[in-house]
């Protein structure tokens, strides 16, 4: 059934369980990665469950276009066209990697399979693993991989991923997320992902949803998400701004690179990408400080004139303080009550933001 807008997610679900409620709504588009971010118990993996067809929920679902569940109708699981990966990889243990990828591959028709094997087998660095006999004595980002090939390989127009490295380790989790970057980049389908890490959101997300206690709080653009100080992700430690940026130099002499945003720029570790490379960059607000004259004889690298858009408290002590770099890029900084008096900042001030620290993730 097509009657639904094309090109974009919508959900909206009610269940009711022993001890949780969920009452979900929200819209996303139809590309990249969409994150489901909360705390632990905020209802992320009940609304996944819902969008699959595990949970029987009332509501409505389209995407693209294409109505999953009304009030009068509810396409069941086996009938959805997502894949589905879990925080287990749940391989089938008396087959072969091969057979693993191949176990939906094969029962999709010819004319319909969006993705070939060999594609899969190269976007996840399967190369070495596909003819092993024994999935039991892969490695867990090993595992994890394969169960992500073999979701792909059922030519999916959505998939769902429920937390995919909380059970891994941190050696393993580093291992994978290159390998989902490239997803990223590589796969015309949306991606639901569901993660309570902001480094992994950071890191692989294009738009978010923020979910608290079974209702959605938030949800839009990552970066511009990211960086709302209305939102309880500005209270987290390492609440900061996403920078997408592309690689303009590289400094041989001091190992370093410059990456070039609207707005400004920004020298980082020197990286491994090519001029003309896109990368993402993350800047946490406890790494900025604020000068309100441009400052002189400072060992910090990226100072950057920005405008003041909004301050708010952060506890008894500090501040968080939103601004603006060029247009469109924002920065978080967060500082000492005391500092915002002394500096006697306010809204629409132009400052000069002090970057002390850049984490350039992909």
């Amino acid at each position: 059934m097509n009657d639904g807008p094309a090109s974009e997610i919508r959900a909206h679900f009610r269940l009711q369980l022993e001890s949780f409620a969920l009452d979900a709504a929200f819209s996303a588009p139809a590309t990249g990665v969409t994150a489901l971010f909360g705390p632990s118990g905020s209802g992320k993996t009940t609304l996944l469950r819902c969008i699959a067809g595990l949970e029987h929920a009332a509501g409505t679902l389209q995407v693209n276009g294409e109505t999953w569940q009304d009030e009068t109708a509810f396409v069941p699981t086996h009938r959805r066209p997502l894949g589905y990966v879990f925080q287990e990889a749940s391989l089938f243990q008396h087959l072969s990697v091969r057979a693993n990828l191949e176990y939906g591959y094969q029962r999709i028709p010819a004319a319909e399979r969006k993705v070939r094997l060999e594609q899969v087998v190269e976007w996840l660095g399967l190369e070495r693993l596909v003819e092993r006999r024994d999935p039991a004595r892969l490695s867990g980002g090993e595992r994890q991989r394969v169960a992500i090939g073999r979701a792909l390989l059922t030519s999916p127009r959505i998939l769902l991923m429920d937390e995919p490295l909380s059970a891994l380790d941190t050696s393993s989790k580093q291992d994978i997320l290159p390998y989902l970057e490239r997803l990223h980049r590589e796969l015309e389908i949306p991606v639901l992902y569901v993660s309570h890490a902001l480094d992994e959101v950071a890191r692989l997300a294009d738009h978010l949803v923020l979910l608290e206690r079974g209702r959605v709080i938030a949800s839009g653009a990552l970066a511009e998400t990211f960086a709302r100080l209305d939102l309880p992700i500005a209270h987290f430690d390492d609440a900061g701004a996403v920078v997408e940026a592309t690689v303009a130099q590289h400094d041989e002499t001091y190992h370093l690179t410059r990456v070039d945003f609207a707005g400004g720029s920004l020298w980082v570790g020197k990286v491994a990408q090519a001029p003309g490379s896109r990368v993402r960059a993350r800047v946490l607000a406890r790494d900025v400080s604020i000068a309100t004259q441009q400052p002189h004889g400072s060992s910090i690298s990226n100072i950057l004139r920005a405008h003041i858009a909004e301050i708010r408290d952060e506890g008894a002590d500090k501040v968080n303080v939103r601004m603006t770099v060029g247009d469109a890029q924002v920065l978080l900084s967060r500082i000492t009550r005391r500092s915002r008096d002394l500096l006697d900042l306010a809204v629409g001030m132009e400052v000069y933001a002090q970057v002390k620290s850049v984490a350039l993730m992909a």
